[in-house]
């Protein structure tokens, strides 16, 4: 009787705490639900905002070598992603030289202004002459030739980068004619890009087109190891001074079709090598190149000082002599041209040539690239209507 009454009670309190904890169990459903159903709608919503300031780099490089003679505040800054001052010059032993104490302060004058615009200053080395006379072809190529002064070279240019406060180096080495030079040129590129590159500096190398004007073929006469473009972050194309090829002919200068050959070309190459087209630039000339050789050459700002009509043209004649350049339309195309094969962008020979203000080349050039570049990436924000 007794264990019956013990069992009866014992499903009585199961019974009560299972019904206790059942309640429980429905009003915490029912709190969560109610905390669900009540919970606000956001406020927040996607705007479509401007695109911030980004620096230079980002975009397709305007770049412009000035030479180290001219007075560095009558360059455009605010158009060039780089500049580049030009020369130093290297030394059979590995050594660098500046043209004296002007050249020194033109330099640090450019640094001073270029920052102000966010303008990288490159240091551009060789070059066709050499301070010490004649060609910098057997000075470049003895310094690089040497391991031991390949060396001392690539410390005297970072010294030099490291000092100056400059952006990085640019390698005109005119010109590579052998497999040797070849090699021995991509190893000092390969020792120098290791040592800017560590520094978030930039390396870049001046090269010749590998077109000939008159027959509009490739030629062999310059050689290349194809180890080096991957060592540099721009290769500026030297698509001007056709007129030596075949003999001279002024008219060969710099035409628009010598530059879709060459465009042609270094596509196709670097698409052989696997490298990023945008690397390569396209160099034009901004001189007017006369029909006789014995005469000089003209600055862009020459041609148009009388007339300002002479921007449309790709000749004039000019004292009795026709000379021929490449009118604002011919820039235009070639800026087209570059573009819509995927290069990096332009390059000028020589900023310090240029006329200034609305018939500058630089400004032609630079409108061209902010009208044929691609549409930059919307940024967007999440912003509160509060």
């Amino acid at each position: 009787m007794q264990k019956r009454i013990l069992l009866l009670s014992l499903v009585m309190v199961i019974a009560v705490v299972g019904g206790i904890l059942a309640e429980k169990w429905s009003q915490s459903k029912q709190n969560h639900k109610v905390i669900v159903e009540q919970a606000p709608k956001s406020k927040l919503k996607v705007e479509n905002l401007p695109m911030p300031e980004i620096e230079k780099t980002n975009s397709k490089v305007l770049i412009g070598y000035v030479q180290d003679f001219r007075d560095p505040n009558t360059i455009d800054y605010a158009k060039f992603t780089q500049i580049i001052f030009s020369f130093a010059h290297p030394l059979k032993d590995g050594g660098v030289l500046l043209n004296g104490d002007m050249a020194l302060k033109n330099l640090r004058a450019m640094v001073s202004q270029a920052k102000k615009y966010h303008t990288k200053v490159i240091l551009g080395v060789g070059g066709w002459f050499h301070i010490k006379g004649g060609e910098s072809y057997p000075y470049f190529k003895a310094a690089i030739s040497n391991p031991t002064s390949r060396a001392k070279l690539v410390s005297a240019l970072t010294s030099l980068v490291d000092r100056e406060h400059l952006d990085g180096i640019d390698i005109d080495f005119e010109h590579p004619h052998s497999a040797a030079d070849a090699n021995n040129l991509s190893a000092f590129i390969k020792a120098l890009g290791g040592q800017l590159h560590s520094q978030n500096k930039e390396l870049s190398v001046a090269v010749y087109s590998k077109i000939n004007a008159a027959t509009l073929t490739v030629t062999g006469f310059v050689v290349y190891d194809p180890k080096m473009f991957q060592y540099v972050d721009h290769v500026n194309i030297m698509a001007y001074d056709g007129q030596w090829d075949g003999g001279y002919h002024a008219a060969n200068l710099s035409t628009y079709t010598f530059a879709e050959k060459i465009v042609n070309y270094w596509s196709g190459y670097f698409d052989h090598l696997h490298l990023s087209k945008g690397k390569l630039v396209l160099g034009v000339p901004l001189y007017g190149q006369p029909e006789n050789p014995k005469i000089k050459q003209v600055s862009f700002s020459a041609i148009l000082h009388n007339n300002p009509n002479n921007a449309l043209k790709d000749s004039v004649i000019m004292n009795g002599t026709t000379y021929y350049y490449n009118s604002d339309t011919t820039m235009i195309n070639k800026t087209r041209l570059t573009l819509d094969h995927g290069f990096g962008g332009m390059m000028l020979w020589e900023a310090g040539l240029d006329a200034k203000g609305p018939t500058s080349v630089t400004a032609t050039i630079f409108s061209a690239l902010q009208k044929f570049a691609k549409e930059p990436v919307k940024y967007y924000a999440v912003k509160s209507n509060d």
